[in-house]
């Protein structure tokens, strides 16, 4: 061998010299000795040493499944008895029946990115034949592709397994007629056994492949679960697919009911977000089509693809996989490459695979903006009803000669059922209603701005506290709704005795606080007003009983409904009346605002933060 046939070995792809450290590792180093490799050009291999280059080339074969490491293997060992100019392993491409190189020593870049159909030059035609073929002079031969002008000589045995050709183990040389009979029976031994290798070395990248990207739709499907935001996850879908594959436009599609077209939702080319106002119909296009068919569907050259549509016109491979949720197709997942037959049935499974997940997440995501959307509306509403509620109350409490009053109203929720107010009765005289709706939210408020309304309409018959609970019992029962009641309590002030009257329908039993003073302290009274009777709306014909209590100055009457005594803490305990009645002793000359604030001061300290579940409304007068 020349020197300048050395150097270019030392620098061929994938052929470091044994003085320069090589690029990639491979599993072992299985070069020839320095006494094999310098065997003279023509050897004839004896029995013996045919017999040790076989338990060589087997060993070889035999302890490795890194396709990489087997084909730099074959090459040292074929080096040490056959000193060929130039090497390659081609491969046949099973879904475009093309002849690619897998391994070369010698070959230009030019060369070696190459496909070749079969049948086409030495190489074709071995493949095409299936049998060896040794051309002594490759100027002679009519199939030789002229790819190197200073070979002359080549030898190309095929790989076959299982009676299939896999492909072709090809050899050239400087010399004419280098090749001997002796060469191809050896290569031929190599190309049996080499085959088989090669099959389960592709095999094995095969499987380790298919795991290792279930392992990566595995986390890009834990991920995209996790997005509930519809743009996001498009978006992080699109960035995750580039880890099991590659390309170059990406596209996702979405059903518009509206239209009842494909609408773009995300769309990428060359790794920048793009914004596309085009829809698509089913059926059109490779996208409609896939759509249409409910299945992949992949051009391998888009350009000879009827349904092809040249949005992208560099466009020459294309695969687009439905979105398929509950049997209906929600959307369309499309990507697109300028090389021809890039995508393969590979990427058509993964993808498909991919896609089922795809397709869940994508409807949980639109149901959670939808239901985001209408929690909204919700609120939106549920603050104007607020507002409403709040109308229906009282701004302020009537203001008179002999008395006080103050009122405090907590909604638990933004809306609640309890009701108040402060009905006129004539000169000096102030009815006080306080209810509460059974339920909560909305339809507890709606029914309370029903009673709300009845008992405004029946205050100005001036009726007494029992003849108005069962006036508005019966209106009530005219507007009778299942499993909707009310419990209230009327009490009518009046300034010129300083007297009250009170009636209950089922409402929480009223507090009366009366102080005593002597020379030494105060003396604080506090009495639960035994005032009972059914809640309205339950029964007709009801009738109420009813107290009349006379005040001296400083005396409270505390109403409030059952959201006070029924407040918990964070162990469960109820505040209750007891609590209560302790807070009402402590005060100490307080007004009618205080005592309220007072009130719910200690049953806020009571709750220590946790969530109110009932509403709390209090109203204290206090005569004067």
């Amino acid at each position: 061998m020349s020197t300048a046939n050395k150097e270019r070995r030392g620098t061929s792809p994938g052929a470091p010299s044994p003085e320069v450290t090589p690029e990639h590792s491979f599993e072992g180093d299985y070069r020839p000795s320095a006494v094999e490799t310098s065997q003279p050009a023509n050897i004839r291999v004896d029995p013996v040493h045919q017999v040790e280059f076989l338990y060589s080339l087997a060993d070889a074969l035999n302890t490795t499944l890194d396709l990489n490491t087997l084909m730099h293997r074959v090459a040292d060992l074929v080096r040490a008895v056959i000193d060929y100019r130039i090497f390659a392993i081609l491969l046949i491409n099973d879904r475009t029946q093309e002849l690619w190189m897998r391994f070369q020593i010698g070959h230009t870049p030019d060369v070696e990115r190459t496909r070749l159909k079969m049948g086409r030059g030495i190489v074709g035609q071995a493949a095409l034949q299936r049998r060896t073929l040794r051309v002594d002079d490759v100027s002679k031969e009519e199939h030789y592709i002229n790819a190197n002008p200073n070979v002359r000589s080549e030898m190309a045995v095929p790989l076959i397994v299982k009676n299939r050709v896999i492909g072709v183990l090809d050899l050239e040389s400087e010399a004419v007629g280098f090749f001997t009979t002796e060469h191809q029976r050896l290569l031929e031994m190599v190309a049996s056994r080499m085959a088989v290798a090669v099959e389960n070395a592709r095999l094995y990248t095969r499987v380790s492949r298919q795991a290792q990207t279930l392992t990566v739709l595995n986390d890009i499907s834990r991920e995209i679960t996790s997005i509930l935001d519809v743009d996001d996850l498009l978006e992080r879908i699109g960035q995750l697919l580039k880890r099991v594959i590659d390309y170059q436009m990406f596209t996702i599609l979405l059903w518009s009911e509206r239209t009842q077209q494909f609408q773009h939702r995300f769309s990428s080319r060359y790794g920048e977000r793009i914004t596309r106002e085009r829809s698509v119909a089913l059926g059109e296009g490779i996208i409609g089509s896939a759509a249409q068919l409910r299945e992949p569907v992949l051009a391998s050259d888009a350009r000879k693809d009827a349904r092809y549509v040249a949005v992208n016109p560099e466009t020459r491979s294309e695969l687009a996989v439905p979105l398929i949720y509950k049997g209906k197709v929600i959307g369309v997942i499309d990507l697109e490459h300028t090389r021809i037959n890039y995508y393969n049935e590979d990427h058509q499974r993964t993808l498909s695979t991919l896609a089922a997940q795809v397709a869940i997440s994508i409807a949980n995501a639109r149901l959670y903006q939808r239901i985001h959307e209408e929690e909204q509306r919700m609120e939106r509403d549920l603050e104007m009803a607020r507002q409403v509620q709040l109308r229906l109350m009282p701004p302020q409490p009537p203001k008179l000669e002999h008395a006080e009053f103050a009122a405090q109203f907590f909604a638990a929720r933004s809306i609640g059922g309890d009701v108040y107010d402060f009905l006129d009765y004539g000169p000096g005289r102030v009815a006080v209603a306080i209810g509460d709706v059974s339920g909560k939210a909305a339809p507890a408020a709606l029914y309370a701005a029903l009673v709300s309304g009845i008992l405004r309409s029946l205050a100005t018959q001036h009726l007494s506290p029992a003849a108005l609970l069962a006036a508005l019992n019966e209106q009530l029962q005219e507007r009778r709704m299942d499993s909707q009641y009310v419990t209230m309590l009327i009490a009518i002030w009046d300034d010129s005795n300083q007297t009250i009257q009170i009636a209950n329908a089922g409402s929480v039993q009223p507090l009366f606080v009366s102080l005593s003073s002597s020379s030494s302290r105060t003396t604080v009274d506090v009495k639960t007003i035994k005032a009972e009777g059914f809640p309205l709306g339950l029964f007709p014909d009801v009738e109420y009983e009813e107290f009349t209590i006379s005040t001296r100055p400083g005396d409270l009457m505390v109403f409030f409904s059952d959201g006070i005594p029924d407040a918990e803490n964070a162990k469960g305990e109820m505040f209750g009346t007891e609590r209560l009645t302790k807070v009402l002793k402590t005060l100490r000359q307080p007004t009618a605002a205080s005592a309220a604030d007072a009130i719910l001061d200690a049953v806020g300290t009571f709750q220590s933060g946790t969530e109110h579940f009932d509403d709390e409304t209090v109203v204290v007068l206090r005569a004067l």
